[in-house]
């Protein structure tokens, strides 16, 4: 009989009620794999596709604080959603791996244009993985299946620099999946089939490796500056800004393939196997 239990985890003191499945997911368009909250509270889910021979329905689906729906878009625009991340002005940025372009949208769904060329492979990403916006506007992008390298774009979208190379030695990647720019300044990523976390200026000097993960998948920051990271343990670990271990749990049964928390201390799991959210939410 479903429901017998309720599950907690906990991260050093803070206990967490585990929620799953959580929020009004519909059935049918694509597996979850990201997730991002907004300024007012909102939680946008990504879902991902395969653009021959899914339906052509909504990818990103909106849900209120209560996971009710509120609104589902990206249909015909998003061909390979795999990560997505939200600026300051609540702008919705979304991976569009196999298509080879950032593409952004307002909170309300509306298409305001993109980074990168549409359909074309190093021009200049190669199969690009995730994104995190700097406090100071520039746009990272982590290009890990084709590429195994950094780029970084001004607020307005030019190329700045680029970064990395495959390889195991510190500063290559292999598959660079989640990235993260932290408060200081540093950007942070996860080198998944190298096993760590990098962590590098910001303009692309390697400053420390963070190890002992396996396959990590993502990372966030909360408001507080501690640091979450998912891996295919599964687990999540949180660490402190100076790559300090603090705590880990198990609150997946597979491994989350996306985290973000909200200004309430809840933490969000995008999880593809089986396809749902997660919701942690703080307990006494």
């Amino acid at each position: 009989m479903a429901g017998q239990h309720t599950l907690h985890v906990a991260l050093g003191p803070q206990r967490y009620r585990v929620d799953r499945p959580w929020g009004d997911i519909p059935d049918g368009g694509g597996k979850v794999t990201d997730v991002v909250c907004c300024s007012r509270g909102h939680v946008f889910v990504l879902l991902r596709a395969d653009c021959y021979v899914d339906a052509n329905l909504p990818v990103v689906i909106e849900l209120a604080p209560d996971g009710t729906r509120l609104a589902a878009w990206g249909e015909g625009i998003i061909a390979d959603g795999h990560m997505l991340s939200i600026g300051p002005d609540d702008r919705i940025y979304v991976v569009d791996r196999d298509a080879h372009e950032i593409v952004i949208f307002d909170r309300d769904g509306r298409h305001l244009g993109g980074i990168g060329n549409r359909h074309r492979p190093n021009a200049p990403f190669n199969h690009p993985c995730d994104l995190s916006i700097a406090p100071s506007g520039e746009i990272y992008v982590a290009d890990g299946y084709g590429a195994s390298r950094v780029h970084r774009f001004g607020p307005n979208g030019d190329l700045i620099d680029t970064w990395g190379a495959p390889g195991g030695e510190p500063g290559f990647f292999s598959t660079p999946h989640g990235i993260w720019a932290l408060a200081d300044g540093r950007v942070a990523v996860t080198d998944r089939e190298n096993n760590r976390v990098q962590v590098f200026s910001d303009n692309g000097d390697l400053l420390d490796i963070w190890p002992d993960l396996y396959q990590p998948m993502d990372i966030f920051q909360d408001a507080a500056g501690h640091v979450y990271v998912t891996d295919k343990v599964p687990r999540l670990s949180q660490y402190a800004q100076d790559g300090t271990l603090l705590a880990r749990c198990r609150p997946v049964l597979n491994g989350a393939h996306g985290i973000w928390g909200d200004a309430a201390g809840n933490l969000y799991l995008a999880e593809m196997n089986p396809s749902r959210v997660t919701k942690l939410t703080p307990v006494m």
